[in-house]
């Protein structure tokens, strides 16, 4: 009987080779709703939609993060969130209304994203938020609008180089985010401290009471800019594809935010958004989408 069981694997191995296909396929976590194959003119949602839902109330409600340079940050100049984040949401506005400025900005924090999606207080975030095959038990995702990935934040007098020389160092990370897992995961001997913010972990950083921030190269390189004696050390240790968040009860709103992405992404308007934040970080193609069905 074993002997036959044996024989039984081998041929069906031996099938699946011939077939030229692998035995396993990880799915595409970053796989989303296909968008449809054209967008409904602003001021003209489909009846029944979410989207027509939206457009009744007057406003689309985002979530976006307050605390992240050139990502989505409070400017003191003009008192108005700014960055790559804010004009993503402003984009999805203008696709719905016409109109951008028909938005309402709620600031959340990395530990609120999935719950407030999940209690409709939002109708998307859009705040650096990775796609992974856990959040999307629970939300959404849009396809994969930038594609990020995990270094390091040190002091300019650090002779660190890489996660890897960080042990015993305390590494500050916000709680709930990919970034405090991915720590501890890349060297389980540094000692993660967690905040509410990012801006907390500045703070932190400053006071020399955290010898690092590890997180998105983006959002390193802004908190970078806002101290001169730091600096960014090594390559990405992770991939992090940020999604738009969304309620697992509204597939069509999904399919509507991917075509909004891939018309941008056709268009040019993300590589003037991208350039226009990003820019100093290289050149940079918008990733492509992938699709379930």
């Amino acid at each position: 009987m074993k002997t036959f069981t044996r024989l039984l694997g081998a041929l069906c191995a031996a099938a699946i080779l011939a077939t030229g296909l692998p035995a396993f396929a990880a799915p595409d976590a970053t796989a989303s709703l296909r968008p449809a194959a054209s967008l409904p003119r602003p001021m003209a949602m489909p009846d029944g939609s979410t989207m027509k839902k939206i457009q009744d109330r007057g406003r689309l409600i985002v979530g976006v993060s307050q605390d992240k340079y050139a990502i989505g940050f409070l400017n003191p100049l003009t008192n108005e969130l700014e960055g790559f984040d804010i004009e993503m949401a402003k984009a999805m506005a203008k696709a719905i209304f016409g109109n951008e400025n028909k938005l309402q900005i709620v600031a959340v924090s990395s530990a609120e994203r999935i719950p407030l999606i999940k209690a409709g207080k939002v109708d998307m975030v859009i705040s650096t938020f990775t796609i992974n095959a856990k959040r999307k038990e629970e939300i959404n995702f849009s396809e994969v609008y930038y594609m990020s990935g995990q270094k390091i934040l040190v002091h300019k007098d650090s002779a660190a180089k890489s996660i890897a020389d960080l042990s015993g160092q305390r590494v500050c990370a916000p709680a709930g985010s990919t970034s405090a897992k991915n720590i501890l995961t890349a060297n389980p001997s540094a000692k993660l401290v967690e905040t509410v913010e990012f801006t907390d972990c500045l703070v932190l950083f400053q006071m020399r009471q955290v010898e690092a921030i590890s997180t998105d190269d983006v959002i390193l390189a802004g908190l970078a800019k806002q101290d001169p004696f730091a600096k960014v050390i090594g390559s990405g240790f992770t991939a992090e594809p940020y999604g738009i968040g969304m309620s697992k009860d509204q597939p069509d709103l999904v399919r509507f935010a991917n075509g909004v992405l891939t018309q941008m992404k056709g268009d040019g308007t993300w590589k003037r958004i991208y350039d226009k934040w990003f820019g100093a970080m290289g050149a940079a193609e918008p990733p492509r989408g992938t699709y379930i069905d």
